[in-house]
């Protein structure tokens, strides 16, 4: 079965090893016909704290790592800091 992959934005680097990726999907409402926006926050594992707030990021499902870790950073590309 493939593994999902997951389109996001880091909101939290503070946990060593891990970071806090919010991930938006947007559909349309069955009843009102209007676009509407969600949106979860996944733990996703960063062995080598290389991803910092703001940061678009892919994560892939994988074993669970610990109690809310079921994912992991695939990819992604930094943010310029000014």
């Amino acid at each position: 079965m493939p593994k999902r992959i997951l389109q996001g934005t880091v909101v939290s680097d503070r946990n060593d090893k891990t970071v806090v990726v919010i991930v938006e999907r947007r559909f349309k409402h069955p009843l009102l016909g209007k676009i509407v926006r969600r949106s979860k926050k996944y733990h996703a594992h960063d062995e080598t704290n290389e991803w910092k707030v703001g940061d678009k990021v892919r994560i892939e499902e994988c074993r669970p790592i610990s109690r809310k870790k079921s994912w992991r950073v695939v990819g992604g590309e930094h943010v310029q800091q000014i």
